[in-house]
């Protein structure tokens, strides 16, 4: 993406598509929702949405692990 397109998104004379405001999101490591500003901190994106982004990443098998201990976090909140 030209610096050009960065710098009207940036002074607001322009708005991204929704194509380069995902693209930007990914390059940037942040959220459309951090980039859009209706979150004022990276720590403000829920849990479920940071551990989402990393589910591209695992296999199938690693998916049904993490379930399996987020099944176990969740046995041993119950119980305390």
């Amino acid at each position: 993406m030209p610096a050009s397109s960065i710098s009207h998104f940036e002074s607001a004379a322009r708005k991204p598509s929704f194509d380069n405001l995902s693209r930007l999101a990914s390059a940037l490591n942040v959220s459309t929702d951090y980039l859009l500003g209706r979150v004022d901190h990276m720590d403000s994106i829920g849990a479920a949405e940071r551990i989402h982004r990393h589910l591209e990443n695992l296999s199938e098998r690693d998916i049904d692990l993490a379930n399996e201990f987020l099944e176990m976090l969740k046995r041993r909140g119950e119980s305390g």
